[in-house]
């Protein structure tokens, strides 16, 4: 008997998800009666990835993985056609739920999403995201008493993440500001699989009388103008130290910019006693509103670029060796990583030595810039502007971590029409 059912592998181009890629299908043609049905797979491809992964004869070695997964699925299919007898698409459906229900499988998406972020190079929210589904698991699977292979969309209810947070908080003694940022991660999820049809709206568990992420309740901690002088002062017992303490004072001078983009820093980003960069965190969200944040190199700021920069001709060399344009963006990520590590592990050191706070890191240098700014008598305009925020409830959020001092003072500033 002649073959009647052909399945192959079909990049629908018909529209977009809301990644920007379309979604791969299963095709299968009958033959008797002429008939052809899409359904849907877990994969999603631009054009590009889809002819280097499934056209091409020769894929590459990243890629082969994802072929042979593709074709377990069409191997799988067959299996699933030859037990139909006579075959009819009534029957196939029911045989395919596995398939289908894969689109429901919350798990699945989030490791969709985190392979998309690697793809784009977004290491560290790749990380978020992978450690935001690791805690959602560990308390699914400690609830059902047993290890999960699927979690569905359905089962993510306001009740549910209720007791995700009393658990995070109460048992696990995690702070609101870790189940704020996981559960931001699992929002986003739901978005992405309602935007794409893959789950009903009504599924959706966040909002007004159903569950609201807490915010943050982190405080804002700082240098103030005193304790900058000393540490600025202070005479390192190390050259680590010596190094630690610049590089902070560099991020506090340069309107408290992150290490990340500290590390990222080129040549052609420095003139005329200057620099300007995009905020690696806000440059893959805000593409509608990028907004580049322009630095004065004081003085100080300046002899650390000449102290620590290899000084290069070409404009697309780091003004730092912290990274190198030889690096994938793997290595970029975990030498940023480990630079971090550093400069809080040695200045730890001197600011103990010093009689300053143990707790200090490069996220006090951010905090201590928007503080002496405000102190200063700027306009919380002049510090959502230095910190490249795109509105005023994003500044005016950010300094709701502050001390009441702080807070009185840019409440004041309000009312300030002069």
């Amino acid at each position: 008997m002649a073959k009647q059912i052909y399945i192959s592998i079909y990049l629908d181009t018909r529209r977009t998800k809301a990644n920007g890629k379309y979604p791969v299908k299963l095709r299968v043609f009958n033959q008797e009666p002429r008939k052809q049905m899409l359904y849907p797979t877990i994969f999603d491809f631009t054009k590009k990835e889809f002819q280097n992964i499934w056209i091409t004869t020769k894929p590459s070695r990243e890629n082969i993985t994802i072929r042979e997964e593709l074709q377990s699925l069409v191997t799988m299919a067959y299996e699933k056609s030859s037990k139909i007898t006579p075959f009819s698409f009534e029957e196939y459906d029911k045989s395919l739920i596995t398939i289908k229900s894969d689109q429901q499988n919350l798990i699945l998406k989030y490791k969709e999403q985190i392979d998309r972020l690697k793809a784009l190079d977004q290491i560290g929210t790749a990380q978020n995201y992978a450690s935001s589904l690791k805690s959602l698991l560990a308390f699914n699977n400690s609830s059902l008493g047993k290890e999960a292979e699927i979690l569905h969309f359905r089962e993510i209810t306001p009740l549910w993440l209720e007791k995700y947070q009393k658990h995070m908080v109460d048992l696990n003694n995690r702070s609101l500001t870790t189940v704020s940022m996981y559960l931001r991660s699992l929002r986003a999820i739901f978005n992405n699989a309602i935007a794409d049809k893959d789950i009903e709206p009504e599924l959706y568990p966040f909002g007004k009388r159903l569950y609201t992420i807490p915010r943050s309740n982190g405080v804002k901690k700082y240098l103030d103008k005193s304790k900058l002088k000393l540490l600025l002062q202070a005479v390192p017992k190390t050259s680590e130290q010596e190094k630690a303490r610049d590089f902070w004072f560099f991020s506090y001078f340069c309107n408290g910019i992150n290490i990340k983009d500290l590390a990222l820093l080129k040549f052609k980003d420095w003139k005329n006693e200057s620099i300007s960069f995009i905020r690696s965190k806000t440059k893959n969200t805000s593409k509608s509103n990028i907004k580049i944040i322009k630095v004065p190199v004081n003085k100080m700021a300046e002899n650390i670029i000449l102290k620590y920069a290899k000084i290069s001709e070409d404009p697309n060399d780091y003004i730092f060796s912290i990274v190198d344009y030889t690096d994938s963006e793997l290595t970029k990520f975990r030498k940023i990583k480990n630079f971090t590590k550093f400069i809080n592990q040695n200045l730890k050191k001197l600011a103990i030595d010093n009689g300053l706070t143990n707790e200090i890191s490069t996220y006090w240098a951010r905090h201590s810039f928007a503080d002496i700014a405000i102190k200063s008598g700027k306009h919380f305009e002049f510090v959502g502007d230095a910190f490249g925020h795109s509105n005023i409830k994003t500044t005016q959020a950010y300094f709701a971590g502050f001390d009441d001092k702080t807070k009185k003072e840019f409440s004041d500033q309000l009312m300030d029409f002069d």
